[in-house]
């Protein structure tokens, strides 16, 4: 079997490095792009000055702005954004068509079959490293591995402006000294209980047999033994078709109850319908949904197959989703998920 060579590229800071790019004036002060402190607005991310003060991605600003009295938050130029990150992709598509896009700033690249640099990755990454700054004057950081997980890893090692490779030959002894909440998928409550159980590193885990992993957490146990090991069979998923479509409002002034929330919604369904009326004919919708984030930051999410698309339907979910909280309300967004016809239609051919 051939070694995949998979490349990670993660813009350093988007949307805050095209706003210093864009303003010079802007560049070594606290800087931070998301919405304003006194609309309860979040942070989509902030310059490193910034995160020396301990503002982060998701933070409101209004927390942001206590953490740094001297944060300048700008408004998102999302469009400017996405012209960007168009060029950057433009680039990636000089070496290789593989290309899954996880966001705007951030993608992998499977570069296996590449002619480039006679097949090195790791001189396909210093070169785009090379051509995003010299094109567009931003910085992007590169993650050089046998697969997704290890070169998502890899990309972070040496963030800003970085490059870190690791070797077929490197992968044992690299996983094995890994914190545990390095692994995809592992967040703070994983974490935890792995840290009660004395798992703190990928040689600890590997000391679980697989069985006692599924035991002790399901599914995922399986996943854990595979990642402890450094393996991940996962492909570069080229075509990254749309799984939902759906709208959501941050209030200016937490929603208090119920009835506060449920008046809101008629509004939110507009908007969703428009949306909805602009997917091309090869989507088609499923299963709607809301979501609620809560006065403290929690969020539940509620979906229910075979539920119709009406005001009504959408009344229902979210009276069943603040029942989990029952709490001031400052976020409610709305989806449908959706079934894509052309990927179904590829199925069928197949097995004609």
């Amino acid at each position: 079997m051939t070694q995949r060579k998979i490349i990670h590229i993660d813009c350093d800071c988007f949307y805050a490095a095209i706003e210093m790019r864009d303003d010079p004036r802007l560049a070594n002060r606290p800087l931070a792009v998301g919405g304003a402190a006194e609309r309860r607005g979040v942070i989509a991310t902030c310059n490193y000055e910034a995160r020396a003060y301990g503002v982060r991605s998701a933070m409101s600003s209004r927390h942001a702005l206590k953490l740094c009295p001297d944060l300048l938050i700008v408004r998102p130029r999302m469009e400017v954004y996405k012209a960007v990150s168009r060029d950057v992709q433009g680039i990636f598509r000089d070496y290789t068509e593989v290309i899954e896009p996880l966001s705007l700033d951030e993608a992998f690249l499977d570069v296996t079959a590449t002619p480039h640099f006679a097949g090195s990755a790791t001189r396909i990454a210093q070169d785009i490293r090379r051509r995003v700054w010299e094109a567009l004057q931003i910085t992007v950081s590169a993650g050089v591995a046998p697969n997704k997980f290890l070169a998502k890893i890899a990309s972070d090692w040496r963030k800003p402006n970085g490059l870190f490779v690791i070797k077929p030959d490197e992968v044992d002894a690299f996983v094995a000294a890994l914190p545990v909440n390095k692994l995809h998928g592992v967040g703070k409550v994983t974490a935890d209980k792995l840290g009660r159980q004395g798992i703190r590193t990928c040689a600890d885990l590997r000391d679980w047999d697989k069985r006692a992993l599924l035991r002790e957490f399901g599914s995922f146990g399986e996943r854990l033994w595979n990642l402890a090991r450094g393996l991940d069979e996962r492909p570069v998923q080229v075509d990254s078709r749309r799984q939902s479509v759906s709208v959501e409002n941050t209030y200016e002034q937490d929603l208090p109850n119920l009835s506060a929330c449920l008046a809101q919604l008629p509004e939110l369904y507009e908007t969703l319908n428009q949306r909805r009326a602009r997917l091309d004919s090869s989507y088609r919708a499923d299963k709607p949904f809301v979501k609620l984030k809560f006065h403290d930051f929690t969020q539940t999410t509620l979906e229910q197959a075979g539920a119709g698309l009406d005001l009504e339907s959408y009344r229902l979910l979210l009276g069943a989703a603040f029942a989990r909280g029952d709490k001031p309300v400052r976020l409610i967004g709305i989806g449908v998920r959706l079934i894509d016809l052309r990927g179904r239609h590829e199925q069928l051919e197949l097995f004609d």
